[in-house]
């Protein structure tokens, strides 16, 4: 196989450890809450007229894959779930009693660990339960990522029976001994009848996620893993690159480092991912995604209308964002919240009847023009800094100094700027992140909280 190889001049970028930028600032800027009042305040502040999302996280697994970077644990019995519920229905609960109000929730989406660690019966109580208290809106996208490795026909009923409408299945790769190396066996089998069975129950719109750097990973089975994946015709995929930091996720010991590539490797993967699926009709869409000509991801990517959040690319417009359940990050005008990450912290707090708040950002107007510019990158691969200064009341200049750090990289052909537009090549969209901080004011960061550029 013959991919264009990683330019001499971009391995230093690519080796960059950098945020994702899925905010601004990032969540390692986060300070320790102190009480729940302000975030109380932030939450009675949203008007009437604003959609509302919620994210919700579910901290566990049926089985631990030793790449695995999420806020998850293994369970054994399901009454330590169980108990989970209970207490996760309070916070729903609290969240939707502490609100102002509102135009009614646009997007619920269920991350994790995997929330088909959840019962069919609970999960289904956990959607109808939110989709009363939040008032969903006609129309709404309700997304769950699911581990299609241990989903049961059950659980696609009761998927189907919520009125789930997308579903993220987690595939990473079909090679066998990658699956071996990473313990998650999911036969390509397996995920083809989870896809069939899916559309069945009546779930509209399924996305697949890929990964390339895993160990013993190489352009050709990535390209053999991606060209499987698409004869499934899911209506996205995202590629993620995998990040080994053994320090912050011990599991990781697990995978051994000389079965990883190194820079120049885990870019071939990439690009053997990226020929494969645009070869196959996808649409590239800002960093990682890929979706099919008519999905409303690239229709919004299109239009200008493409956003950046936790969660990823996506076309939820609503400024608001309620988080529940441990780790999960919330957004208001105001700033940030982030909710306790250990399951025991955040159902004391639940319990007691107060939000289960660890960490919140009050954002300054600075923030959020920073933030603007780095979305219209990782969005578009192009920005009118001085258009966005002056839409946020700021004078043309104001980021003149990190356009200057933008023109640095010019030589190396990561960018090109002209007065105040920047524009990132197509071939360098893997390298965005580079760019994308410049506008970063936090930076630098301790190398060990963000993965590499590539």
């Amino acid at each position: 196989m013959s991919f264009r190889p990683l330019p001499a001049a971009w391995r230093p970028h690519a080796e960059r450890n950098l945020p994702r930028y899925t905010s601004y600032p990032t969540a390692v800027a986060f300070e320790t809450a102190v009480g729940e009042w302000e975030a109380r305040d932030w939450l009675a502040a949203t008007r009437a007229d604003q959609a509302i999302s919620a994210y919700v996280h579910v901290p566990f697994c049926k089985r631990l894959c030793w790449y695995c970077g999420c806020n998850t644990s293994v369970f054994h019995e399901y009454d330590r779930v169980r108990a989970f519920f209970q207490t996760l229905m309070l916070e729903v609960d609290l969240w939707a009693d502490a609100i102002g109000p509102h135009a009614g929730a646009a997007h619920l989406h269920f991350g994790g660990g995997s929330p088909n660690a959840l019962s069919p019966d609970d999960f289904r109580k956990l959607v109808r339960h939110m989709t009363a208290r939040f008032a969903l809106r006609p129309g709404a996208e309700i997304a769950a990522e699911l581990d299609p490795g241990l989903l049961s026909e059950a659980f696609i009923d009761a998927v189907g029976e919520a009125g789930v409408t997308r579903v993220s299945l987690g595939v990473q790769t079909f090679d066998p001994v990658v699956q071996a190396k990473v313990n998650r066996i999911q036969p390509f089998e397996m995920v083809a009848a989870a896809n069939e069975r899916l559309r069945k129950s009546g779930v509209s719109a399924i996305n697949f996620d890929l990964m390339y750097g895993l160990p013993g990973q190489t352009p050709e089975n990535v390209a053999a893993s991606t060209e499987a994946a698409v004869t499934l015709r899911p209506d996205r995929v995202a590629v993620f690159g995998y990040a080994h930091v053994p320090w912050m996720k011990k599991h990781q010991v697990m995978i051994k480092e000389a079965d990883l590539a190194d820079g120049d490797g885990r870019w071939a993967q990439a690009e053997a991912a990226d020929e494969a699926l645009r070869a196959a009709g996808y649409v590239r869409i800002g960093l990682d995604h890929y979706a099919l000509p008519d999905d409303p991801l690239t229709i919004a990517a299109a239009s200008g209308r493409l956003r950046r959040n936790f969660q990823g690319y996506t076309d939820d417009p609503a400024p608001v964002l309620v988080p529940i359940g441990p780790s999960s990050i919330g957004r208001f005008a105001e700033g940030f919240v982030q909710n306790a990450a250990a399951t025991h912290d955040w159902g004391r707090k639940v319990e007691a009847g107060r939000l289960p708040l660890a960490r919140r950002l009050a954002v300054t107007a600075e923030d959020d023009l920073r933030a603007a510019v780095i979305e219209r990158l990782m969005c578009d691969l192009a920005v009118d800094v001085g258009e966005v200064c002056r839409a946020h009341g700021f004078a043309d200049a104001t980021l003149d100094g990190s356009i200057v750090a933008a023109g640095r990289l010019q030589a190396d052909g990561l960018c090109v700027v002209a007065g105040r537009t920047i524009r990132i090549p197509a071939e360098a969209h893997r390298v965005m992140r580079v760019v994308a901080a410049c506008f970063d004011a936090r930076l630098p960061i301790a190398k060990s909280r963000h993965a590499r550029a590539v």
